[in-house]
């Protein structure tokens, strides 16, 4: 049997689509086990844990007084991982009759002919009037709001189960917050490559 060995590698760039000021460009983190398990039921066409939604939380750092960041690994372990502290999501999948706005709210794939690899872009937009709770302005003092946003990651399709998918990837970043006065974009890219063809197996 022969078999091909994959990379699986994901970047985020969060920015204002307005006046384009980049806030987080980075690379993330995969969760290999939900990762893997999400491509077999993808190949199957069973109809769960493919990409579905963009999480959003605030307990990924801590600010001490002096305002040093201190960061939390990305929880990208046990299959039941999740946020430190989830506190927003948005669907992604714009075939979903539940995503209001899919043409902003979009998943894609993107490859080039010839190439061993294909990206998956995810694209996310918070609009001025989401969530609809946020603080008036950016220029809050506390860095512990529900909006101030510092974890992010990607979740999975489970029907009748919105919000409680498996956590796909996790991405960790300085407080972002979010406001009404500020649109913000996430472009999130998942790279899938296949590196080799190896020898038979048996």
């Amino acid at each position: 049997m022969s078999s091909i060995e994959l990379k699986i590698e994901g970047h985020i760039k969060i920015f204002n689509p307005e006046t384009q000021e980049v806030f987080v460009d980075k690379d993330n983190s995969i969760h290999y086990e939900n990762f893997s398990e999400a491509l077999a039921f993808s190949l199957a066409n069973k109809g769960q844990n493919f990409i579905y939604e963009m999480h959003f939380g605030n307990g990924g750092t801590s600010v001490d007084p002096t305002g040093v960041i201190s960061y939390l690994p990305p929880n990208v372990k046990a299959q039941s991982a999740d946020l430190y502290n989830p506190t927003y999501y948005k669907i992604v999948d714009n075939t979903s009759t539940a995503n209001l706005d899919g043409l902003r709210n979009k998943t894609e794939v993107r490859h080039t002919s010839g190439t061993v690899y294909s990206d998956v872009l995810i694209s996310c937009l918070l609009d001025y009037g989401e969530p609809a709770d946020q603080a008036a302005f950016d220029n809050s003092q506390n860095l512990d709001g529900s909006y101030v946003f510092d974890e992010l990651g990607l979740k999975g399709y489970l029907a009748g189960q919105p919000g409680a998918g498996p956590l796909l990837t996790h991405v960790i970043f300085h407080p972002v917050q979010k406001s009404l006065n500020r649109l913000i974009q996430v472009d999130y890219t998942v790279r899938i490559s296949s590196l080799s063809n190896l020898s038979s197996i048996g």
